[in-house]
């Protein structure tokens, strides 16, 4: 018997939370096991797991108001069928309340055998006193009342206002919470994006070209997955946010050049650099995951890109005398928080905490020092991250020029002026473009 839409979003919800597992291959993983074709079901599916991690705050305030208990000390499994049920009478329109009720109920009494009154007890009651729930009051109490009714952590929610204000911080938070554009790479050593949107178009996906990335293309809809597509498995589009494009046309790798990429994870920002080199020159890319680098192998043969050399090591430690002043550029994609990608890991906002913070920043200072002793004369390395996090991006660079006179700040291509102004860091805002929260900070050494 097929799993339906809503307990298999149960199941997935509770891995997310109890493996610290990301939603998006376990979506993948849990749609191909259990055969579920229809494509309504699919959507029904990823709607409800990706509504109920991006709204859990607000979930958890109204069914606590309604549990005689302690709703954080409640069990994952049944947590999660209230916030399965709850978010359909809540947030999504087209879903009878009555059939959201039901399917809950019959959740809880298969998972849960006897706990399916308390299951019913509790939808109901909010069914009923949903206008009387009190949340923060937003004047008196902006943090708190951002944080529950557009579900961030408070504790995030405060670091935000501190440093953007009440209304930017407002409006980021109901941004993090919409769905994000679905965003291709054309790969240019196989056609132009002028070619790749015909294609599109044709298939009834209407394709319309990036704001800002040349090779960016947004899918406005798709009836399938992106990797059933023909284009995909011949290496003619790569699924890439619109933000993480523009860093390789920040580091501006020429064909021919000696180009490092110090923390390559699973390699679509290595490939995007081959792209722009045409395939000429070469490319080292290190990683401390084998598995990952096994990944960008695989990633590159379907793109056609054959100039990256790889090597499994901890980019925290010397990479040996061959490595000292041997690259023209240097990508430093450092590990960070992700705050700027919560709109597709809105996961990430229920886990990251003050210390983890704390423990990424010498770890970033680490990787981007190590990359000094690497760089030419004349030479650029770009720092990035998927973070809007100051610490991780400003204070750090600031930090690192302090420490290495023989650098300074360079000015990023004029391409980029929209979201990288003449004299500023490379900066993107979910709320204010469109895309991916990135950071990035092009660092030139002197001749």
């Amino acid at each position: 018997m097929k799993a339906s839409p809503r307990s298999m979003a149960v199941l997935i919800l509770n891995r997310v939370e109890e493996e610290r597992s990301y939603a998006g291959p376990l979506l993948d993983a849990g749609r191909s096991a259990t055969g579920m074709d229809d494509i309504k079901d699919r959507r029904l599916l990823t709607q409800i797991v990706y509504g109920v991690l991006r709204h859990r705050g607000r979930l958890d305030w109204v069914l606590a108001a309604f549990y005689r208990g302690d709703f954080s000390s409640m069990e994952v499994g049944l947590k999660n069928i209230l916030r399965v049920g709850l978010y359909q009478i809540l947030l999504l329109d087209r879903i009878p309340s009555y059939a959201a009720v039901n399917e809950a109920v019959k959740a809880a009494r298969k998972m849960f055998p006897g706990r399916d009154r308390l299951v019913n007890g509790i939808l109901r009651g909010a069914l009923r006193g949903m206008g009387n729930i009190a949340y923060p009051d937003p004047l008196e109490e902006p943090a708190g009342y951002l944080s529950v009714f557009h579900s961030h952590p408070q504790w995030l929610v405060s670091r935000w206002i501190d440093e953007l204000g009440v209304e930017e911080t407002r409006r980021l938070c109901e941004s993090n919470n919409e769905e994000p554009p679905l965003t291709l790479r054309v790969n240019r050593l196989k056609a132009d994006r002028g070619e790749i949107l015909s294609l599109l178009r044709r298939e009834q996906c209407g394709a319309v070209p990036a704001s800002v990335a040349p090779q960016g293309v947004i899918l406005e809809r798709t009836d399938g997955a992106i990797t059933d597509m023909g284009l995909f498995r011949d290496g003619y589009i790569q699924p890439q946010d619109e933000a993480s494009q523009l860093i390789a046309h920040l580091v501006e790798p020429k064909p021919g050049e000696m180009v490092l990429d110090l923390c390559s994870g699973n390699g679509v920002k290595t490939t995007h650099l081959a792209e722009l080199m045409n395939n000429r020159g070469t490319i080292v890319a290190v990683d401390v995951n084998g598995d990952k680098i096994g990944h960008l192998k695989r990633l590159a043969a379907r793109l056609g890109v054959d100039i990256i050399r790889t090597l499994v090591q901890d980019a925290t430690q010397d990479l040996g005398a061959s490595f000292h002043k041997a690259f023209d550029r240097i990508l430093v994609d450092v590990p960070c928080s992700g705050l700027g990608t919560l709109r597709r890991n809105p996961e990430i906002k229920w886990r990251i905490s003050p210390e983890d913070l704390k423990e990424l920043v010498p770890l970033q200072k680490k990787l981007l020092n190590q990359a000094a002793a690497y760089l030419k004369k004349g030479g650029s390395i770009v720092y990035s991250t998927c973070t809007i996090d100051r610490e991780e991006n400003e204070d750090m660079v600031r930090d690192f020029l302090d420490d290495h006179p023989g650098f300074r700040h360079s000015h990023p291509p004029v391409a980029l002026s929209n979201v990288a102004p003449p004299g500023t860091f490379f900066r993107s805002f979910p709320h204010h473009h469109g895309m991916d929260g990135f950071f990035g900070a092009v660092l030139q050494r002197g001749e």
